[in-house]
């Protein structure tokens, strides 16, 4: 996954030994082994070494599924019991966490093929569906179907089962923003013509 999804990964080489999001994914793999086991403090001294190693916060209580890819990785946190499905792909600074102090299921389940844009954050018990696209530096506090690109604080999905954004290309999604910034101005500037038309009357 790394190879098909990272252009500048060249060998095996290099990313055996200079790749970080698959150090804290192997460590997580151990500790997450022993947590289901029961086994208490070193499943969490296992995900404290490999916060310090990788600046990846992977609570050993998460799920994570085959295949996943965390590119470059830094500020990435994931909670206890946050899932994520096969072959997604996290960015740096994403952070999968909770919204308050609930007790059960208290963070997102991630479907599978999903990519989570650099700095996006997704908060709480929600569903994320497969193949969804979330936008750099995005704010998710609610379910998204699956075949949905999500931008903007808060999230709003922008395109569902529509033109398809690459994985890597996830600074190409809509603008919502702009969007609606541009029709103020449109709109501004149509109402300055009418008074200016007004006064030019009278």
């Amino acid at each position: 996954m790394i190879f098909e999804r990272d252009p500048a990964a060249r060998n095996w080489v290099e990313v055996l030994c200079c790749y970080p999001g698959l150090h804290a994914l192997v460590l997580h793999r151990l500790a997450h082994w022993l947590h289901i086991q029961n086994i208490s403090l070193i499943p969490r001294l296992i995900s404290h070494l490999g916060r310090f190693l990788t600046g990846i916060e992977i609570h050993p209580g998460a799920t994570i599924g085959q295949g996943v890819f965390i590119d470059h990785g830094m500020g990435v946190v994931i909670g206890e019991t946050a899932i994520i499905g096969e072959y997604s792909l996290i960015y740096q600074g994403v952070t999968l966490g909770g919204t308050g102090k609930e007790i059960g299921k208290r963070h997102p389940t991630i479907g599978k093929n999903v990519v989570v844009g650099a700095g996006a954050k997704v908060l709480g018990n929600i569903n994320i569906g497969d193949n969804v696209r979330i936008g750099a530096g995005s704010i998710v506090l609610n379910d998204v179907p699956s075949e949905c690109t999500v931008v903007g604080i808060p999230g709003r999905i922008v395109s569902k089962s529509g033109e398809r954004v690459g994985p890597l290309e996830h600074g190409r999604l809509p603008d919502t923003q702009a969007t609606v910034t541009r029709a103020l101005l449109d709109r501004i500037e149509q109402l300055e013509q009418t008074i200016a038309n007004f006064y030019q009357q009278h």
